[in-house]
């Protein structure tokens, strides 16, 4: 059975640093892609970053390129965003999810975790 369970999300200022963990378990070997959306009040379910496992290969949303850094541990299978900078509209819930193509659409993606929440706030 797929698990995906987030942590690490808060209450932040514009300009803070947050970084969130994704840990996978249950994953089989061809699932080889592990990404990040996000998703605000009212507002549909939006790609963030991520990373495919065949050419080690990071992919980011403009919204968050430059601010955004993704680090992926096969040994403990965790997915890590570090996020700087952050402003008011990277708000939302964050959820790690898993798949077969590192695509920026979320129905392409399988299985997904409960996600954590992102709150940047002045």
């Amino acid at each position: 059975q797929v698990q995906l369970v987030e942590s690490g999300g808060g209450l932040e200022r514009p300009g803070d640093s947050l970084r969130i963990s994704c840990r996978a378990s249950g994953r089989t070997p061809s699932m080889k892609v592990m990404a990040w959306f996000r998703q605000a009040p009212g507002k549909e379910r939006e790609f963030v970053a991520a990373h495919r496992e065949t050419d080690d290969r990071t992919f980011y949303g403009d919204l968050v390129k430059g601010r955004f850094t993704l680090t992926r541990d096969f040994a403990k299978d965790t997915l890590d965003l570090q996020m700087t900078d952050l402003k008011v509209e990277d708000t939302g819930v964050y959820y790690c999810t898993l798949g077969w193509q590192a695509t920026t659409t979320p129905t392409t993606y399988t299985y997904w975790g409960q996600g954590t929440r992102v709150t940047v706030s002045s």
